[in-house]
């Protein structure tokens, strides 16, 4: 069964301790957050946070060179919190600019993968669009997921999209190394991503495509208004319609 998270950086600017932006997300239609960073927020104070609001930790982004310095502190943090999945948010543009790079980049995710699997913990890799560069004739992404056995793909639709991706089409090309999948949009031929609704993603073929295949998450996330509330607004309606 696929359930709908929502992932807290889309309200990384809010005024709101952490903990209590959790749980506005509580008073949603929204079954989970995925974290990106716990803002100085104690563990236990989140932990109370989703206890209260009744949500599950979908996971959480955290940056490979922290994974790589100590990943049993990581899945420590992590495991504390209810997460089994944790992604790499983002690598630089230089990882994926050749085939050497692609490999490279691939080692050290399935070693880092390794590396939290000892400790419970499952690695994703998150996407935008410099792995939408052409690499050997095809995209760095799908480059990435042939040359990697161990490191799941979590990708974020709006930037394959925006990279010149057919996003449904890659979910399909990649479901079994896929479990959670990222909700944002694009228009086609633009730059960046828009807030979903106002662009080219088909939401429902999204969430179909979501449960025919099993996905454990499908996570809503938005890069624009973080300071504001009405980002949370807009995510639950959009759940509201489509879920």
């Amino acid at each position: 069964m696929t359930n709908v998270g929502f992932q807290l950086y889309s309200l990384h600017a809010v005024d709101d301790p952490l903990p209590t932006v959790v749980e506005r997300v509580g008073e949603t239609g929204f079954e989970g957050v995925e974290f990106a960073g716990l803002d100085g927020a104690s563990v236990a104070a989140l932990t109370d946070a989703l206890d209260a609001a009744g949500l599950d930790a979908a996971g959480a982004h955290v940056a490979l060179d922290d994974i790589e310095a100590d990943p049993a502190g990581v899945a420590e943090t992590y495991r504390a919190l209810g997460c089994t999945d944790v992604a790499v948010p983002w690598l630089d543009p230089e990882h994926f600019a050749s085939a050497d790079a692609v490999e490279a980049t691939g080692e050290r995710l399935d070693a880092a993968a390794r590396a939290l699997d000892e400790h419970g913990l499952t690695l994703h890799y998150h996407n935008h669009d410099q792995e939408l560069v052409e690499v050997d004739g095809r995209h760095a992404l799908d480059y990435l997921a042939d040359v990697t056995d161990v490191v799941g793909l979590q990708p974020d639709l709006g930037w394959i999209g925006a990279g010149g991706g057919d996003p449904l089409a890659f979910l399909d090309a990649h479901a079994d190394r896929i479990d959670q999948v990222h909700l944002k949009d694009y228009v086609a031929g633009e730059p960046g991503t828009v807030e979903v609704g106002d662009g080219d993603i088909d939401i429902a073929a999204v969430v179909e495509a979501c449960r025919e295949h099993g996905f454990s998450w499908l996570i809503y996330e938005a890069e624009e208004r973080p300071d504001s509330y009405e980002t949370l607004a807009h995510a639950d309606a959009v759940v509201e319609r489509y879920w």
